[in-house]
């Protein structure tokens, strides 16, 4: 039986895929939360969401991810970023994946990666969870009816929370796996329920082919002014840093919260949804983001709910501190309706310094936005990693290692050209720790965070008068509106000064260390700010 809309020539008999059960092709919101209520797979909640939880992993498996080693693919990737497996290994995997499929009802749909449609991919996702398939619907882009009689997709997922992996038989690490066959464009998620995975493999493919075509992928939210596409502000950042939270401003127009690409044109949104983290979410601090947990089909991600009410509880993390909701982007209230934008006036680079040392904000050269994107400082947020329990100060170069196939200098290049050519202004935003390191200060109130985003985009810090910061060299304004001048000086928020210097010289000393992996790459600028 297969049930939903498909162009009839693309069958999954057509690519080779046979002897599969009940076959849903397409269902749209109502019939997969139905399906997934009448599978078990979670509960409904107010408002019609859906809750579930994820078991093992509530969070992605870096060290299971692999990239198939060919001759085409050899001398492009980064390995020693990326895991290899052998094409055999593969062939294997996926083999015993399809069989695994066989007698069993699945979920297909068939999305486009990419609101620009030159530079746009078509995606199709085979999935075990009808939830798994409405999650993906959510957050890739939606083809109209008219598109779905002719979709052919030119990339293949298959996301199998069931099958466990055998890592001798397919050249893995674990019962987990999620790897990569970029010639075959096929990608294969087992051993997980996790449901990141699968919008991050798909970002990992568009972090492949995207430069090709001079197009630079970020790891980025992104808005622009209500009445201006050509305002835009771009938000890099791991998560946990800010992006879903600072880019949901109700007065300017949301473009996307994690993944776009910046083409001659400008920027666009490579997603259709938002996965955004609830833990500790409030009314008050996040209304827009908020509001979407008591929508229809959102999906409501290993949170606790009171049996009785259905409540959540935000604050409860027995589960997971990366609990989190997916929602489609059109129920945030001021969305773009066509996910494109002009070329960004501002780059925020988001770090989350759980050491205590950075300011708030500093205004960046076009060497120093080279330095700290290539370097992407931040502290891993409990959660977000499976085994992560507590924050982890970290370097994830262009502040999204985990999905970058290509080595970082590529993504860098890209960034240099196109802030030079657009005239771009670049920041760096501290969103964590103030008045001392993790376990002693506080974080970073988001009330002040978004007065200095406000004075950024709106131009107010350019009247500001900008003192050189001693460990970095960067410029940190000495006032703000709405925020306390002592903020702007962390030194000064810490009762212990030596104690401080201390933080200040290792945490310098670690940028310095990590950015030796670049220095034969980059040009004398950048190489004077790493060698200071």
């Amino acid at each position: 039986m297969h049930l939903g809309r498909v162009n009839p020539h693309f069958r999954l008999e057509n690519q080779g895929i046979n002897g599969l059960g009940c076959v849903h092709y397409n269902l749209c919101e109502p019939a997969l939360v139905e399906a997934a209520i009448r599978r078990d797979e979670g509960w409904i909640g107010k408002g019609g969401s859906l809750r579930v939880t994820t078991g093992k992993y509530t969070g992605r498996s870096p060290k299971d991810k692999f990239t198939v080693q060919s001759k085409e693919t050899i001398n492009d990737i980064w390995w020693d970023n990326n895991n290899a497996m052998s094409p055999e290994g593969f062939e294997a995997l996926h083999s015993d994946v399809l069989d695994h499929l066989k007698g069993r009802e699945c979920f297909v749909q068939d999305l486009f990666a990419g609101a620009d449609p030159i530079h746009r991919i078509s995606v199709r996702v085979i999935t075990e969870f009808a939830w798994h398939a409405l999650f993906i619907r959510h957050l890739l882009r939606r083809p109209e009816t008219s598109q779905l009689d002719v979709f052919h997709a030119e990339y293949t997922v298959l996301n199998c929370p069931n099958f466990k992996a055998n890592p001798s038989r397919h050249d893995c690490s674990s019962e987990t796996v999620i790897a990569l066959d970029l010639n075959k464009k096929i990608v294969i998620i087992s051993g997980t329920e996790y449901a990141g995975e699968n919008k991050k493999s798909i970002f990992s493919l568009l972090n492949y082919t995207l430069p090709e075509k001079g197009v630079m992928p970020m790891h980025c939210s992104a808005n622009h002014a209500t009445d201006d596409p050509d305002d835009t502000a771009v938000f890099f950042g791991l998560s946990g840093t800010g992006k879903t939270t600072l880019s949901a401003d109700t007065n300017r127009v949301l473009i996307g919260d994690d993944e776009h690409g910046w083409s001659d044109h400008g920027i666009f949104n490579l997603e259709g949804g938002c996965y955004a983290k609830t833990i500790s979410l409030n009314a008050e601090a996040e209304p827009q983001i908020y509001a979407t947990t008591g929508k229809f089909g959102t999906i409501i991600e290993n949170m606790i709910f009171d049996p009785e009410t259905r409540e959540l509880d935000f604050d409860n993390d027995c589960l997971t501190e990366n609990m989190r909701c997916a929602y489609p982007l059109e129920y945030i209230p001021n969305v773009s309706k066509n996910a494109v934008s002009g070329h960004p006036k501002n780059i925020i680079m988001l770090t989350c310094d759980a050491f205590g040392v950075l300011p708030p904000i500093a205004r960046l050269t076009s060497p120093q936005a080279i330095y700290h994107f290539l370097s992407g400082f931040t502290a891993k947020i409990a959660g977000t990693e499976h085994g992560v329990t507590d924050p982890q100060p970290t370097f994830s170069a262009c502040f999204g290692a985990p999905f970058l196939p290509r080595r970082p200098e590529v993504y860098g290049n890209l960034l240099r050209e196109k802030i030079a050519r657009h005239k771009t202004t670049c920041w760096l935003v501290n969103t964590g720790w103030t008045g001392g390191a993790y376990g002693t200060g506080c974080r970073m109130p988001i009330s002040e965070t978004r007065s200095i985003l406000s004075a950024v985009l709106n131009g107010d810090i350019t009247g500001s008068s900008f003192r050189k910061d001693v460990n970095f060299g960067f410029e940190v304004p000495e006032s703000v509106p709405g925020v306390s001048d002592v903020r702007l000086n962390p030194r000064q928020t810490w009762d212990d000064k030596p104690a401080y210097d201390q933080r200040a010289d290792k945490l310098l000393r670690m940028f310095h260390t990590n950015f030796e992996q670049f220095l034969p790459y980059v040009d004398d600028n950048v190489k004077a700010i790493a060698l200071n």
